[in-house]
């Protein structure tokens, strides 16, 4: 069933439940500023029926493998597909290893693969919907320059597939729908819902922004693309803006800032409490000051410096060699864990070992 298909049974439902009311609740209001009381039980009462019909609806499409892939190639059509060879080569590669990662502490995934496809829309987003079918903007590729971030993104919008939140918010939505029917607006407001990914919560965003962390450190990405995909869109945009992607719904979401400390206070957990970054970008090994990344590129200093923090963090939870710091041309490394590459106004490869070598 399409998008067009689906709003009209719903306005037939509805309109039929309405009809079978008694007379006293009356036909069906135009819109007005005000409902009536009336109005507004006989709109509930119909909108109770035509809730029961877009309950099975959202079943059939995230539960039945028919219905995910009838909803698959209506999201299709509705975004547009774009066939960019290298593009897609990316998207296959970070969706396989996140997979691969994914199955490392939820099995689940194994039983139900995630379906996805580039849209053409050029601004910075992705999303995840109903049965696992996922959508990855253009423009999330070129807002974006490093998989590692992409991964996070990516991540935590499998997150919320892991946790069923696309159907869990579309269901939560659907009482604030029938309120709605007071002015004729049910359906539509039923229809933008389910295809929007409303209902989404604060909590809902956390816990796959928390479940993003443990994906990204089961995979070879460095987990201070947590924090640092963060201080992007602040650095770009702001702390409360627009441009802040993963979320629907606005002020009821986590801000921009808070997604980025929360993120940080897991990686230096994460290092068993050896690494931090300052509000300064000053990365810090065991309390005392290592070093101050140069801005490269699009990245600031400090979103460089969470991806130098997510390097040594790594370094200490796997275990490496932390007595043994070295150097391979411009790349200081500990143990086997490459650190950071310096380059531009970063110091010396030779002077930044030194001082690791000092601190760690």
């Amino acid at each position: 069933m399409n998008k067009s298909m689906l709003k009209k049974s719903i306005s037939m439902a509805l309109t039929g439940c309405l009809l079978a009311l008694p007379l006293s609740f009356g036909a069906v209001p135009a819109a007005t500023a005000e409902a009536s009381a009336g109005s507004v039980i006989g709109a509930i009462i119909g909108g109770v029926a035509a809730s029961s019909s877009l309950h099975k609806q959202i079943r059939y499409y995230n539960d039945t493998e028919e219905g995910q892939e009838e909803f698959f190639n209506e999201m299709k059509k509705e975004y547009g597909v774009n066939e960019d060879y290298a593009l897609n080569a990316r998207l296959d590669t970070i969706m396989s290893n996140l997979s691969a990662s994914i199955a490392q502490v939820d099995p689940s995934i194994e039983e139900h693969p995630y379906r996805y496809f580039i849209n053409k829309d050029e601004s910075f987003n992705a999303f995840c919907t109903l049965g696992h079918n996922m959508s990855v903007n253009t423009g999330l590729f070129s807002a974006i320059t490093n998989d590692d971030e992409i991964a996070v993104v990516l991540g935590h919008e499998m997150g919320h597939g892991q946790k069923d939140h696309p159907a869990k918010g579309a269901k939560r939505s659907i009482a604030p729908a029938v309120l709605a029917s007071a002015t004729g607006s049910f359906a539509g407001v039923l229809v933008a819902n389910l295809w929007k990914n409303q209902g989404i919560t604060k909590p809902m965003e956390w816990e796959a922004d928390n479940l993003a962390f443990d994906y990204i450190t089961h995979s070879n990405y460095n987990p201070g693309a947590c924090a640092g995909i963060w201080q992007h869109v602040i650095d770009k945009s702001g702390d409360n803006s627009y441009y802040n992607f993963l979320m629907v719904g606005g002020s009821d979401h986590p801000s921009n800032s808070s997604r980025r400390d929360n993120y940080m206070k897991k990686l230096t957990e994460y290092s068993g409490n050896h690494v931090t970054v300052t509000d300064e970008g000053m990365v810090q090994v065991n309390k005392k000051d290592f070093l101050q990344p140069a801005a490269v590129g699009d990245m600031s200093t400090r979103e460089r410096a969470y991806f130098v923090a997510g390097n040594l963090s790594a370094a200490y939870h796997n275990k490496h060699n932390t007595s043994d710091v070295t150097t391979d041309g411009n790349i200081v490394k500990m143990g086997a864990q490459p650190i950071i590459e310096c380059q531009g106004d970063d110091m010396s490869a030779s002077e930044a070992a030194a001082r690791l070598q000092a601190i760690k």
